[in-house]
């Protein structure tokens, strides 16, 4: 049993029906329970006026009725909004505004909520899946509206290069306001998978995310790098202590070398993929194979090459994409469609606003954000450079480097974080010659003037390595 995303219902419905299709820490679905719940939603929907083309904003944490609401805004054709519980109220507000929605679904409750009276408002883009809100330079966040069209390209995708198997269970735990979280959510519905949906508290326990693993039969394994690199600190994360396991899928952040050379001795036989994409080119539109070849040596890991049907190139230093999964716009930012979309060859294109270079054989590297690249001393770097060399360092630690800022903006100096997973403010023994070591591989400039441990890397809500937070933790320990 699967989903037929194309036709918006349920197909192959005799087979497999008690199979297990969502498992969360409230609640268990079988397919056909899934069915029958998804059912009952689009009715209360359709009750509250939601049609095709309606908005509908979708609010909580990894509850079963997430996946409920999810697919069936599906089968109604009604474009998906999804806001994670952590979020306070005044985005959800400015979410709420943006769309002039008037439909809010809880999931922790199982209730809508209408905002406001009269029919729900019709969108002005047809045809789409879902609108993603990301946060914005100005702090106000951006919606990026996904077609139906890009969103069964990404299916097509997922079903064509990257080798899942049949019913793949995939491991859940971005949030769903995160759109790294649809390969999970496609992958289940459209391959009649099983999802095991991680809350927060869950997915800050190592040993407690190798048990879900363990208990539910996990064959796919869907994070960024921040969230792997945590795993490691359990001795059991390995191919033997997990069997289930067959493949890795990552997104969301660049993947260091050595943590893929550390998951290559610890899954020797499961293959490592390495995505990258915007939000704005729905979930990611490049794929990389890691091979052994990748990890001779600790240069920036290839991001792969475009995904079918797409084209991805630099201009200027800065990567740009084409494609039908790019998106159909920002919704009511008409200045950021005009300085960041365009056309090319008759597909929609868009600047990413990453710094990238392509080898003559046309692999693709990323070299992070042109925003992330700063002057010091009247020398030009990006950090992501250095965050790569802090990963060589002994003992193959998460790490991040931080730009310490004048009043007036100007970067006065670096300073690195490296986890040690101890308490102890002191750094390992086998690091006290970090800078001699940074020194082989770095130029001058480019050495941060301290390394400080700590305890566990900070990450969003996203499980992206936070810098603004190791900057208030480095100004904490300076008062």
């Amino acid at each position: 049993m699967h989903f037929d995303f194309d036709a918006g219902r349920f197909a192959n419905r005799e087979n497999g029906q008690e199979a297990w299709a969502v498992i969360a820490h409230d609640a268990s679905l079988s397919w056909q329970q899934l069915e029958t719940q998804a059912r009952a939603w689009c009715e209360q929907a359709r009750a509250l006026g939601l049609r095709a083309d309606t908005p509908v904003v979708i609010r909580g944490h990894k509850e079963a009725a997430f996946m409920v609401a999810l697919t069936g805004a599906l089968m109604l054709r009604a474009p998906f909004v999804p806001v994670d519980a952590v979020y306070p109220q005044s985005r959800l507000q400015s979410i709420i505004d943006t769309l002039d929605a008037n439909l809010l679904y809880e999931t922790a409750t199982g209730t809508f909520k209408v905002l406001r009276e009269g029919p729900p408002p019709v969108l002005a883009e047809a045809g789409l899946c879902y609108i993603m809100f990301t946060s914005g330079t100005t702090g106000q966040p951006k919606g990026v509206q996904i077609g139906r069209e890009s969103a069964q390209g990404l299916i097509d995708w997922m079903r064509q290069d990257f080798d899942l198997g049949p019913h793949p269970v995939f491991l859940n735990h971005t949030v769903f306001s995160f759109d790294v979280s649809l390969y999970d959510v496609f992958g289940t519905l459209s391959l009649g998978g099983s999802i095991v949906m991680l809350d927060r508290e869950t997915a800050a326990a190592p040993l407690q995310v190798a048990t879900l693993i363990e208990r539910h039969a996990v064959t796919t394994w869907v994070s960024t790098p921040s969230f792997a690199q945590q795993q490691l600190l359990n001795p059991s994360f390995s191919q033997a202590g997990l069997p289930s396991l067959r493949t890795f899928l990552f997104c969301g952040e660049p993947l260091p070398v050595p943590l893929a050379r550390t998951l290559r001795k610890r899954f020797p036989d499961l293959p490592i993929l390495n995505t990258y994409g915007p939000t704005e080119a729905t979930v990611a539109t490049t794929l990389l194979r890691v091979e052994d070849a990748h990890l001779a040596d600790d240069a920036v890991m290839p991001i792969g090459r475009a995904k079918r049907d797409s084209v991805v190139y630099c201009d200027a230093g800065e990567l740009c994409i084409a494609g039908p999964h790019v998106m159909r716009g920002y919704i009511n930012r008409p200045d950021l469609n005009a300085s960041r979309m365009f056309e090319r060859d008759g597909q929609r294109g868009f600047r990413t606003g990453d710094l990238g270079t392509e080898t003559a054989d046309g692999m693709l590297y990323c070299h992070g954000r042109i925003d992330d690249q700063i002057k010091l001393n009247g020398y030009r770097l990006e950090l992501l450079e250095v965050d790569a060399a802090l990963a060589t360092l002994p003992g193959a630690r998460a790490a991040a480097t931080v730009a310490l800022r004048r009043a007036n903006g100007a970067v006065a100096r670096l300073v690195a974080f490296v986890e040690t997973g101890r308490t102890e403010a002191a750094l390992p023994d086998e690091l006290s010659d970090w800078k001699s070591l940074l020194a082989s591989k770095l130029p001058h400039y480019m050495l941060p003037t301290e390394l400080l441990a700590c305890e566990r890397m900070p990450v969003s809500v996203n499980f992206k390595i936070d810098r603004a937070k190791l900057a208030e933790i480095y100004q904490s320990l300076n008062a």
